[in-house]
Parts: C-alpha cells; sequence; structure tokens
C-alpha cells in the first residue's frame, strides 16, 4: 500500500510546555501533536519537527512531516486537528510532499525573533522580555552585523550539546524597534541549542554600555561560553519561519 507523506505547518505558545521534544514525565508539544494526528489517523503515527524548540520557547511557524497510507484533504485535516488540539497549540496549513522530502535536513533557512517590550505590558508578559531601559540599537546592530562574517558560535551554544560542528551560516541579524517592541531578526542555515538566546543577552550587553563592539568580537573569537553574557529570557524568542525548497511540495 503507497504511503503520502505531508508536511504540516502549525504554531504554538511554549509557556506551558516542557519544550518540543518528547520526554519522559514532561509535558511537551510534540507528544500533544502526535496524540491528535495519531487519534485522526486511527494508527500510532510518529512525526519529526523542523528542529527543537527549548522550555518556554514558542512557535509562530513550525513544520513537522508525517507519513500515513490514506489520502488526506487539508481542510478536512485541520478542523479535525484543531477540534483537538490544546488551544495553545495550531495547525495552519498541511501539504503533500515528496516521499523523501524531510522537515529537518530539508530545511535551507531557519528564521527566529526575539521580541523586548520596553515597558511594562500586561499583554506580553508570557511572549516578550519586559526590560526597563532603552537599549542603544544603533551600537546593538553594529555588533550584529559581526556575526554575518563570522562561522563559529561556540561562544554561544549551550556546553552540554552532541552537535559534531559549531560552524553555523548567519544570512541576517538585526535589530528594529516598533514603539515600545524591540525586535531581534536572525536567520542562519542552523542554530545551536540557546544560541539565540545568548547571542540576544550578549548583544543587550552592548546596548547598555556594559560591553563594547569589540568585546562582542572578541567574545565570538573566543569560541568559549563563559565569555558571553548571560542568555536572554525563553518566553520572548519565537521561531518564526522555515524555508525549504520549492520541488519538495506535490
Amino acid at each position: 500500500m503507497k504511503t503520502n507523506r505531508y508536511f504540516l505547518e502549525l504554531g504554538y505558545k511554549g509557556t506551558h510546555y516542557h519544550g518540543w521534544q518528547i520526554q519522559k514525565n514532561a509535558h511537551t508539544v510534540q507528544a500533544e501533536l502526535e496524540k491528535a494526528i495519531s487519534t485522526i489517523l486511527g494508527v500510532n503515527t510518529g512525526i519529526m519537527g523542523s528542529g527543537r524548540t527549548d522550555t518556554g520557547v514558542h512557535a509562530s511557524r513550525q513544520f513537522v512531516h508525517f507519513d500515513t497510507t490514506e489520502d488526506l484533504k487539508e481542510d478536512d485535516f485541520l478542523k479535525k486537528l484543531n477540534g483537538i488540539l490544546p488551544k495553545d497549540i495550531a495547525g495552519y496549513s498541511l501539504r503533500k510532499v515528496k516521499e523523501e522530502a524531510h522537515t529537518r535536513f530539508d530545511a535551507i533557512w531557519r528564521s527566529y525573533v526575539y521580541r523586548i517590550s520596553l515597558r511594562k505590558d500586561p499583554f506580553e508578559q508570557e511572549s516578550a522580555w519586559q526590560l526597563y531601559k532603552n537599549p542603544d540599537v544603533h551600537l546593538m546592530n553594529q555588533a550584529a552585523s559581526l556575526l554575518l562574517s563570522h562561522e563559529d558560535f561556540q561562544c554561544f551554544s549551550k556546553v552540554k550539546t552532541d552537535v559534531n560542528t559549531f560552524h553555523c551560516k548567519i544570512k541576517e541579524a538585526y535589530w528594529e524597534q516598533n514603539g515600545p517592541l524591540l525586535l531581534f531578526h536572525i536567520t542562519a542555515n542552523r542554530f545551536l541549542r540557546g544560541m539565540v538566546r545568548a547571542i540576544v543577552g550578549t548583544l543587550i550587553e552592548v546596548g547598555t554600555f556594559k560591553i563594547t563592539v569589540e568585546d562582542f568580537q572578541k567574545i565570538l573569537d573566543s569560541k568559549n561560553r563563559n565569555e558571553a553574557k548571560a542568555a536572554a529570557p525563553a518566553h520572548g524568542l519565537f521561531l518564526c519561519d522555515i524555508t525549504y525548497p520549492d520541488n519538495l511540495f506535490i
């Protein structure tokens, strides 16, 4: 019997989850999603995500793939899925792909946005870092531009990690201010564990004049996580886009 592979686009608020990946005795996004999809299909169905997010981190655009012998209709499947999923996880689209397509390995670029609220805001308590100071955005953009010409990001990686290389290609990294919201945008071919939050925390040190742009370059060159500054809180971070080759989709 022929197996069909599908890419499911989804979003979730990570506040009440112990990250993306299934773990024993922990409430995770992957576990909720696998349970819902398995219920719809009537058979235990594993899913593969485009990447993992840590405890408290959100995703406005995440992808998973799964296989089924059924020929699924997008509207019908999404209606059933969203009826089962908890209110803080939602399916957005379903697309059939080539049988060898892979949400993790075929991703070309991944994008994150980190959100900072420069004032106390009751509507941003779980989705932005409340920072009661106004950092120098120009200085932080000067430092962020250094990321584009660098390759080894060991200084911004969690120490206990099982990666084979600390090399990443960052395509863009910049800050923008939108009223009381300060947004950090970053796109790369891959990210290390804790990388974006460590970068944000260190850039804020630049913006509040605790370290210089030159110090930021020295941290990059050090390849030492102890040289970088404290990571920004998890709840301000959103996985916001994944780019795939068009020829994956049927």
